[in-house]
């Protein structure tokens, strides 16, 4: 039996019951000597995603050593390097999840990662790819999202703006790509001067964003403390 690496310490009140099914499911594939460790690095990933990411990269990089051919470790390691600022890292890792799996899903991510490291050309002829209709329209949304944010960073923003112009910016839908969606329009809105208009969609993101996963609401408090 290959010496699994030894990770960062797990909290003692880990257990496998605190992965989505859908996680459980993927596990099926690795070894059950491995099993029960991978899952709990997971666990541990998912904790501490937000407060901690450079730990969360650990737990990550300590799943995936053990199950490196598993796209949703690689893409656990992507994520954690992602928040961590570590681009090239996350590119990788990214690529990888999407060799593995097969799956177009990495897309949006993979080209946010070139943003972050200063390529948003990359990232527009990403967003160009055939396989950006493969994805579902959560996906589709996100590489609006993002193909708007590298034409921000080229000093396009009235292209930027435009390209978030879509049948999905009016849904009614409160999922979260539709908060995203819109917060990233009256971000547009704000950087051209459209502080009036932005404070709208603000207010629209506010009213679906039931989780407070945007700072929609803090934003609109600026907008307003500058009138």
């Amino acid at each position: 039996t290959p010496r699994v690496p030894a990770g960062p310490a797990v909290d003692a009140d880990v257990t496998l019951e605190e992965l989505e099914r859908s996680v459980m499911n993927e596990l099926r594939a690795v070894p059950e000597l491995h099993r029960e460790t991978v899952g709990k690095h997971l666990v541990m990933f998912t904790r501490l995603i937000e407060d901690d990411p450079t730990l969360a990269l650990a737990h990550a990089q300590a799943a995936a050593a053990i199950s490196s051919r598993l796209a949703l470790t690689r893409e656990a390691v992507g994520e954690a390097a992602y928040a961590s600022g570590e681009f090239d890292l996350a590119l990788r890792e990214f690529k990888t999840a999407a060799r593995v799996s097969g799956s177009p899903a990495y897309l949006p991510l993979i080209a946010d990662c070139e943003r972050g490291l200063g390529r948003p050309e990359r990232a527009l002829a990403l967003a160009g790819h055939a396989d950006v209709a493969r994805l579902d329209k959560e996906g589709q949304v996100e590489m609006r999202i993002v193909a708007s944010g590298a034409r921000s960073d080229l000093g396009e923003l009235d292209a930027a703006l435009l390209t978030l112009k879509c049948k999905e910016l009016t849904t009614a839908s409160t999922a979260q790509w539709a908060a995203r969606l819109k917060y990233a329009y009256a971000d547009c809105l704000e950087a051209l001067g459209r502080q009036a208009e932005a404070r709208e969609w603000f207010l629209q993101v506010i009213a679906i964003d039931e989780d407070e996963l945007t700072d929609a609401r803090e934003r609109l408090e600026e907008l307003d403390a500058g009138r």
